[in-house]
């Protein structure tokens, strides 16, 4: 009445299957390093040489290669590539505290804490404006 199946189900493991696997660690590592290279794109494009350099240390020690450092500019104002530097910051972090690599993740603290002052402080504009209309009356 029925005939047997002949093929695999589509819920058959794939355990033989011949091509590789990542385990969670390569994951991790994969994702992290492309947060921290982003990162890194936002720092050089802020002009943040040290910071860079020691983020680019970073890639290298996941990926096995040195980054390809290139700051493509995006004439963003600085605010917005703070912003962007924290929140790429904060993903690394995420990941970084998940995978337990303590050096990525001091890191990405560091860069959040930085961004976050240095979205705090005033602006050069602002203060040069306010010093300039003190004695205005």
């Amino acid at each position: 009445m029925y005939e047997p199946i002949r093929s695999k189900s589509v819920h058959t493991p794939a355990d033989d299957a011949d091509f590789p696997h990542r385990s969670r660690e390569e994951e991790l590592d994969i994702q992290l390093a492309g947060h921290l290279a982003a990162l890194l794109a936002v720092t050089d494009e802020l002009g943040l040489g040290a910071a860079g350099d020691r983020i680019a240390e970073q890639v290298a020690r996941l990926r096995g290669a040195p980054p390809a450092r290139h700051a493509g500019l995006t004439d963003a104002p600085p605010a917005a590539l703070h912003r962007r530097a924290h929140a790429l910051a904060g993903r690394a972090l995420v990941v970084s505290a998940s995978r337990a690599d303590t050096a990525a993740a001091i890191l990405s603290a560091e860069r959040m804490d930085a961004h976050t002052a240095a979205l705090a402080a005033p602006a050069p504009e602002a203060t040069t404006t306010a010093a300039h209309l003190v004695g205005a009356h």
